[in-house]
């Protein structure tokens, strides 16, 4: 059985009027979150959003790329984004950073690839 967040006493009114209300804080946060299944995408804390995230941002390293390269991609197939994703997006401000994370993603990729795939030799060139 849930409490009611609100418990009014419609006896005596207090100066303000209001009925001596008593709010009871329900659990999780404000946006009516469980602190406990929110993870930031700055620090990659739990329990607060990017947004309210008071450590300094993370250097855009691959992983931190890669993170918005796929949030970019949900969003163009036009997948509804949850409220850290969007806060994410936010943090990169305009398309043509967008747009450099998929670059770097690419790029990124490609350079994988062709390390993995051992076609570098020692061996000079040959010319005919």
């Amino acid at each position: 059985v849930a409490q009611n967040p609100r418990v009014q006493n419609d006896g005596i009114q207090n100066q303000i009027g209001n009925g001596n209300l008593v709010t009871v804080r329900a659990e999780g946060n404000a946006a009516g979150h469980n602190g406990n299944q929110i993870r930031c995408y700055n620090c990659r804390g739990v329990g607060h959003f990017a947004r309210d995230c008071t450590a300094r941002p993370r250097r855009r390293d691959a992983a931190y790329l890669q993170t918005q390269l796929l949030i970019a991609q949900k969003e163009e197939a036009g997948i509804e984004l949850q409220a850290e994703e969007y806060d994410l997006m936010a943090a990169a401000a305009d398309l043509d950073e967008i747009e450099e994370v998929n670059a770097n993603c690419i790029l990124m990729a490609n350079l994988q690839q062709a390390s993995s795939s051992g076609t570098q030799t020692d061996s000079a060139p040959i010319y005919d």
